[in-house]
């Protein structure tokens, strides 16, 4: 049996933007498993290998759903997004899923590849 391809989860709110983020990643070799908001995401209880997540969500934010999933046991790598760059947001992402977790937008296809593929090695 082949190995199965790492399930990247993506929490993004934006339709356009969940749907290019799912295009890099499925050209990158991942499993794209898309959610609209952080509500719909804990809901699911879908299984990841790393989370893509945006960090202002209506709701839920990011680095909240991140946290439920971590007291819940299910700490996985993380990349947390978000259009914006302000150093105290940078910080708690930083803080939340370690050095290399924080991508600003824009952001380029081989960047987000590049910063999962990192957290899929650091694991």
């Amino acid at each position: 049996m082949p190995n199965e391809p790492p399930r990247i989860v993506v929490v993004e709110d934006d339709a356009s933007m969940l749907q290019a983020l799912e295009r890099i990643l499925q050209a990158g070799g991942f499993t794209a498993v898309s959610f609209a908001s952080g509500e719909a995401a804990l809901e699911a209880d879908a299984a990841a290998d790393c989370l893509v997540l945006d960090i202002h969500l209506p709701g839920m934010s990011g680095f909240e759903l991140y946290r439920r999933l971590a007291r819940a046991g299910k700490e996985v790598p993380v990349i947390f997004i978000t259009a914006r760059d302000e150093p105290a947001v940078r910080d708690e992402a930083e803080r939340l899923g370690g050095a290399g977790s924080y991508l600003p937008k824009p952001f380029s296809g081989r960047d987000l590849l590049e910063a999962i593929t990192q957290r899929l090695r650091g694991r």
